[in-house]
């Protein structure tokens, strides 16, 4: 008796030294790996970046690229540059968690279904011979099974859309995931954002008719994904409008920032 009990004990004794061992292995790998991780991820971000704004060279190198970029934060509220945060050690989700520099939405505000609004966010400005070329900014809104998570590039005029791109999103394969697809994509530059001061870029049931009024403001809509593409809409209505870029993109443009 005395030798079976032994025998589960070492069996035991030695589990316990093997799963101690690997959880050290695990521990000491993540904690290694992180900072390669973070690269990547910032490297990622920037592509994503390049890409919305149709500046991305596949050839090239992404630092090289994103040597034209100047990312700068700004105060949603009053729409200007601020230097409370640098764009390095800005945190989106914990700006937009504390109460003190966030706002919590109504839901006549939150068309976005984002709940709170971060006071704050990082801009990209892209810059051409000392001159504004293109403005690159963040958008997250809510679709059909999840948050999207993308950039929107605008021109010079700040009305004119250069490119959107998705880098973030749980939407179904084959239909509200064709927010990925290249041809649904290359329907967005050279649309406008604003009619008569609101944001009216709208993606439509069905194929837009570039003879009717109001076409430089649609974009077709996803087959069979009507809500994801109502999610789109609400977005960016959402953060081109007054509750997001909008006066920072008016201060601009008027050259007041």
């Amino acid at each position: 008796m005395a030798s079976k009990n032994d025998s589960i004990q070492k069996t035991l004794t030695v589990a316990f030294l093997l799963c101690l061992v690997c959880a050290m292995v695990v521990a000491s790998a993540a904690v290694m790996l992180k900072p390669l991780q973070e690269t990547n991820k910032a490297l990622d971000r920037k592509k994503n970046i390049l890409a919305a704004a149709g500046m991305l060279d596949e050839t090239l190198s992404i630092e090289e690229q994103f040597e034209k970029v100047t990312p700068k934060v700004i105060n949603l509220k009053t729409g200007e540059f601020t230097d409370e945060y640098t764009a390095e050690n800005f945190d989106l989700k914990k700006v937009a968690t504390n109460p003190e520099t966030s706002k919590k939405l109504s839901p006549k505000e939150d068309i976005a279904k984002i709940q709170r609004r971060a006071d704050y966010a990082v801009v990209y400005l892209v810059k051409q011979d000392g001159e504004l070329d293109k403005v690159i900014l963040p958008v997250h809104g809510y679709g059909l099974w999840s948050t999207l998570y993308g950039f929107i590039a605008l021109e010079n005029d700040t009305n004119t859309i250069a490119g959107l791109g998705f880098y973030e999103h749980g939407e179904t394969p084959g239909l509200g995931g064709e927010v990925d697809n290249p041809r649904w994509k290359a329907q967005w530059p050279g649309k406008k954002v604003y009619r008569e001061g609101e944001a009216a870029i709208q993606l439509i049931k069905g194929t837009v008719d570039s003879s009717r009024d109001g076409a430089k403001w649609q974009v077709d809509g996803l087959a069979g994904a009507t809500l994801t593409g109502n999610g789109v809409t609400y977005m960016l209505r959402f953060w081109l409008g007054e509750m997001g870029y909008q006066t920072f993109l008016e201060k601009l443009r008027n050259g007041e920032v």
